[in-house]
């Protein structure tokens, strides 16, 4: 999202340049999945947490410039608001006690990078939706100074048209309209990155497709907006809305929106990327000067950045990437559907949870998803998604079922037994599912446990407000401990 652009204005030339530039490199994409060597031997894993930043006050604080600028780390960079930064850690493996050296560095560098924020009066949230959130932080002024930034908000308007009616039902009602993709601003989410070869591409993708609407459930932690409780995981129906480039009319007519969970399983990576091109418009035609068919021609690996721009503009809940590195390239799994937060424990086993569970679907004899329609997989996610914790979904051999029991029963040892796969320690296998395992046995993750505190801090006699602020002041020091969210006591 934050890559650099210096082009500001487009022509038509821009436009039909572009088209043709990335279906010449859509083809070179298929020639190297043919024929190339790509890097996939020593698996790795990669993870992105992006940050709320707020003030003594616990409003949102619209000072990642100045942050990062006292950060002072290329680990840490910005995001779409001015009150987001994001950390992108190292990839690594999995194999022995590397999770729990994750563990401890991640809460190394948020404890440096909080003291540092703190010089300039500021404070750092993992959470999915910051609760404090109010319309007016929200408009086109938060969007960071990034020219990538102000430029995609142009584009995605002038392809609308119109301003963006954003309307979710949930436990209350939102309804609000915006002339900014500011909004999309308030999902801070934390991604999860899975280095895989050609040939199993699809297995894990389509395995991630499955199992999103459970990890969904689970890591619900964003329930609040703009003072209204909607959804469990309201960040899901937010960024769908957020960045929809279709007017009404176009919707009615069945065009694919941008922010999209698909719409069948793949055999090949390269069933995304030819949907990216077929489906969707450039919002950013910008080409650089190379001939992808010929620096492949000479033995060399093109970066294909065309194809990687506009994937990049595709918001798929499960997104391929293509990249190189060291003069290789490779594949990977980019898993997007986890909000932030709360605490580096519940992220850490929340990632255990994915990548056991996607590597043992993807590798069963008969998939899961060789039994289960696509349509039924995104029912699931948005059940979910609506639900949280107390969703119940479809699963083959089951029926519809409450995810927590489904996940205690079928689910945990088959992430388990995909951990002993990846070569995870027994004991660090142990500790991070008993802390999935405990969450589900006690329905408590961040969102209940935010919507818990909140009507609690109001029976007390505060209104909606003052209460959305102590419960954020209440959460900040059980994050800093690192107790995982079924331990946080209720209402507390």
């Amino acid at each position: 999202m934050g890559e650099k652009v210096e082009k500001t204005e487009f022509s038509r030339e821009d436009r039909t340049r572009y088209r043709q530039k990335i279906r010449r490199s859509l083809d070179v994409f298929a020639t190297m999945l043919r024929e190339s060597r790509f890097d996939f031997e020593r698996p790795m894993t990669g993870m992105e947490i992006e940050l709320n930043l707020i003030d003594g006050n616990a409003d949102p604080a619209m000072a990642n410039a100045e942050v990062l600028g006292a950060i002072a780390d290329p680990d840490f960079q910005t995001e779409l608001g001015q009150f987001n930064i994001e950390i992108n850690l190292p990839p690594r493996r999995l194999a022995g006690d590397d999770v729990a050296d994750l563990e401890k560095g991640l809460r190394a560098s948020l404890n440096h990078a909080e003291g540092k924020a703190r010089t300039v009066g500021v404070h750092m949230v993992t959470i999915g939706i910051l609760p404090t959130l109010r319309r007016e932080h929200l408009t086109g002024e938060a969007l960071s100074a990034n020219p990538r930034y102000s430029l995609l908000n142009e584009q995605i308007f002038a392809a609308r048209g119109e301003d963006l009616d954003i309307r979710i039902d949930g436990v209350d009602r939102l309804a609000v309209t915006t002339d900014s993709i500011a909004p999309e601003a308030a999902c801070t989410s934390t991604q999860l990155h899975l280095q895989v070869s050609p040939a199993q591409f699809a297995a894990y993708w389509n395995a991630s497709q499955v199992i999103s609407g459970i990890q969904v459930a689970l890591g619900a932690n964003s329930p609040l907006l703009f003072g209204r409780e909607l959804w469990r995981e309201t960040r899901i129906p937010l960024f769908e809305q957020a960045t929809d480039t279709r007017s009404e009319e176009i919707r009615a007519q069945g065009v694919r929106p941008r922010v999209w969970f698909g719409e069948r399983w793949i055999t090949s990576v390269f069933d995304l990327f030819e949907e990216n091109v077929r489906y969707f418009p450039a919002l950013l035609p910008i080409c650089d000067g190379d001939d992808p068919a010929d620096l492949l021609e000479r033995g060399d690996i093109p970066a294909l950045s065309e194809l990687r721009l506009h994937n990049g503009t595709v918001y798929r809940w499960n997104r391929p990437i293509y990249d190189v590195v060291n003069g290789r390239p490779h594949l990977r799994v980019e898993n997007r559907v986890l909000p932030a937060g709360p605490t580096v424990a519940d992220t850490i086993a929340n990632a255990a949870f994915y990548y056991g569970l996607a590597r043992s679907l993807a590798e069963a004899e008969r998939p899961v998803w060789t039994q289960l329609s696509f349509r039924a997989a995104e029912e699931n996610f948005h059940a979910c998604a609506r639900h949280g914790i107390d969703a119940s979904v479809f699963w083959p051999g089951v029926g519809t079922v409450p995810v927590t029991e489904l996940v205690l029963r079928r689910l945990l040892p088959q992430a388990a037994d995909g951990l002993d796969r990846w070569g995870v320690s027994p004991a660090q296998r142990d500790r991070l599912m008993g802390i999935i395992e405990q969450r589900c046995l006690r329905q408590r993750n961040g969102a209940s446990w935010q919507v818990e505190t909140l009507h609690e801090l109001e029976k007390q006699g505060l209104d909606r407000q003052r209460a959305l602020h102590e419960m954020l002041r209440r959460y900040l020091p059980l994050m800093h401990d690192n107790l995982p969210v079924h331990e946080w006591p209720a209402g507390a």
